[in-house]
């Protein structure tokens, strides 16, 4: 009996269409492009945020931030006021929001609300005298940026 020896047939893989690859991947990297936020602002001051019942988030585009702490390099043990990358002082909180306001477009010109990030430990007088320099620039809408206590 003569045995028959069966070719198997050759199997192989088709090669994968690599063409439409990088358009794959540049439609990713502009969808993380577009949805990605880089921070604005270097925090140049410390602080601890209190925490707070009633928090919620706000457009970003209309927020003004000012932050109020001690100094991040530890050069002094008061409290001071950072204005964009800039430590100032409540004088020049007119001339910032001027600046800022103009920088908007007018829908957000509108909505325009000031985030005071301080320190819990702030005295009350440095947050009294920043409130005032808002007023007078006719920046009314204030929030205070605060933890969730449920998340503490």
């Amino acid at each position: 009996m003569m045995r028959r020896r069966f070719r198997r047939p050759d199997h192989s893989v088709p090669e994968l269409n690599m063409a439409s690859l990088p358009d794959l991947i540049f439609t990713v990297l502009f969808f993380f492009m577009i949805v990605t936020h880089m921070r604005d602002v270097e925090k140049h001051v410390v602080y601890q945020t209190p925490a707070g019942t009633e928090v919620e988030k706000q457009h970003k585009s209309s927020v003004v931030h000012i932050f109020i702490g001690k100094p991040a390099d530890g050069s002094s043990d008061d409290y001071v006021i950072q204005l964009n990358d800039k430590i100032a002082t409540v004088g020049e909180i007119a001339r910032f929001i001027e600046r800022e306001r103009k920088a908007m477009n007018g829908e957000d010109q509108e909505r325009m609300t000031v985030s005071i990030e301080a320190d819990r430990d702030v005295p009350m007088a440095l947050i009294n005298d920043v409130k005032q320099a808002l007023r007078q620039s006719y920046a009314l809408n204030i929030s205070y940026a605060a933890t969730d206590k449920g998340k503490r």
